[in-house]
């Protein structure tokens, strides 16, 4: 069970041991409706894809979403996951072992790494976490990387333009995290050590920039408070 900010934070957040072995129970209880998103993103790849088709997640975590798509996919498709937290792939490993899924996993930097050629790339509250000078260059080598009529798949938390608004949608979201069991200390250590790690865009900057890197379309498929995930064609 996720407890780690019940006493004060020492440093920023990153994607340690101490996060690794109860990130899960983290992200249901702190992104709204996690499993559904992840539900209905399979849904699509699945009608996208087709034998031999090639899925990558980059940032993939313990793998949640490669291996819902390996319950759901009937076809035989190519998945592989990159992450550069040893400890989070350590996860994903058991539980692919767990279910015989086969998914090849990837230690890497996702911002190093040579993609290979894709239908479909998966990011999944992560490039929230990229520095935003670095984030456009990050989206055109998705893009470089698809096949004609490729899908670019992602969730993010975002801001809204009218302060206003973007004030009540962070009310809304701490009482979200209150009702999972998370105290204000908690949400408050959460925060702070956030800050300046994650970095989010508004809506319509996400979608800008997606389009500025050469996609020729991309769609809200799914929103809640300030919780977003784009669809993008190549």
């Amino acid at each position: 069970m996720d407890e780690i900010f019940k006493k004060p934070i020492e440093k920023q957040f990153e994607f340690d041991e101490k996060v690794a072995c109860v990130f899960d129970d983290m992200l249901n209880r702190s992104i709204p409706f996690y499993e559904e998103v992840i539900s209905l993103v399979c849904d699509i790849i699945a009608l996208h894809v087709e034998d031999n088709s090639t899925v990558i997640d980059l940032g993939c975590s313990t793998a949640n979403i490669l291996l819902a798509l390996h319950r759901k996919c009937d076809c035989s498709i190519k998945s592989i996951g990159y992450d550069n937290s040893e400890a989070m792939l350590l996860r994903a490993k058991r539980k692919i072992s767990a279910f015989g899924a086969d998914i090849k996993l990837e230690l890497a930097d996702i911002l190093d790494v040579k993609l290979p050629n894709s239908d479909v790339v998966i990011a999944n509250y992560m490039l929230q976490f990229i520095r935003p000078l670095q984030r456009e260059v990050f989206i055109k080598k998705i893009f470089n990387s698809l096949k004609a009529d490729g899908l670019f798949i992602f969730s993010e938390k975002i801001i809204y333009e009218d302060k206003r608004l973007n004030k009540q949608m962070i009310d809304i979201y701490y009482s979200f995290k209150k009702n999972q069991g998370y105290s204000e200390f908690e949400i408050s250590q959460k925060r702070e050590a956030l800050e300046n790690v994650l970095v989010p865009y508004s809506e319509k900057e996400n979608k800008n920039l997606i389009l500025k890197s050469g996609f020729k379309s991309v769609e809200t498929i799914f929103k809640w408070g300030n919780f977003v995930t784009f669809l993008a064609v190549k």
